[in-house]
């Protein structure tokens, strides 16, 4: 029965990546995490500035309430994504594109696993009177740090909280150059990255405008500048290398 629905529902995934399309189980994952995580970057902004008190101790039970949420979901949706049939559309095309997209996602999941899973690090070492749950339902342990020295749990903080801040300027950064990269698969490529996460989206028509030329001619400047800079860097980088 169960292999039987596991078939059905991987069949039904298909149907849709064969339109080049994803799945609504991956398009609302997408959204879903898209939201939480910019509610999170705003609710966090926000919590560093607050003063002390009631506010301040219920604004981070929210905080942890999604944070838990959100690893819950990056664990679904990563197991999706590595079982659901893979989508290929426009932005698998051959080139530095397609090889930036493929790393962007890589480091774009590991700060949606990284972030839960470092606040829970933090919350286990040095916050452990806590209460940690899943939609306020379902109780969620606390990590077993319990039994290490108090240095040891303070050291495990202190990286936990490096790296909670490193994801979160990483995610900064990422969320930007990923819109912007939609955006011009949308409105400069005309093609159907866009509308295969976003259906309601109307799918553009295939023409050359004059964005795509000038996106283009810009793109063999960079490329013909990187190809003559090269060389020289190389050049250089070997002159200040010590002699054995």
């Amino acid at each position: 029965m169960i292999d039987r629905l596991i078939t059905n529902l991987l069949a039904w995934a298909a149907g849709h990546a064969d339109q080049r399309r994803y799945s609504p189980v991956g398009i609302v994952f997408h959204w879903t995490m898209a939201g939480l995580v910019l509610f999170q970057l705003g609710w966090g902004w926000w919590m560093g500035r607050a003063r002390p008190g009631g506010d301040m101790v219920t604004a981070y039970e929210l905080h942890f309430l999604i944070g838990v949420l959100m690893l819950v979901l990056a664990l679904g949706r990563l197991g999706w994504r590595l079982f659901a049939p893979e989508i290929i559309n426009d932005a698998d095309k051959p080139g530095w594109e397609s090889t930036a997209a493929h790393v962007t996602h890589y480091v774009f999941y590991t700060c949606l696993l990284g972030l839960p899973l470092s606040g829970w690090a933090i919350v286990s070492a040095t916050a452990r009177e806590t209460r940690l749950t899943l939609l306020g339902l379902i109780p969620w342990p606390l990590l077993p740090l319990q039994n290490l020295s108090a240095p040891a749990l303070w050291s495990i903080e202190t990286v936990a909280e490096w790296l909670h801040r490193g994801l979160v300027v990483s995610l900064l950064a990422l969320i930007p150059i990923h819109v912007g990269a939609a955006l011009k698969h949308h409105v400069i490529d005309r093609d159907d990255v866009l509308h295969g996460m976003l259906p309601i989206l109307p799918q553009r028509s295939r023409r050359r405008t004059r964005w795509q030329r000038r996106y283009r001619a810009l793109e063999k400047r960079v490329a013909s500048l990187a190809s003559q800079l090269w060389p020289r860097f190389r050049r250089g980088s070997g002159r200040r290398q010590p002699s054995p």
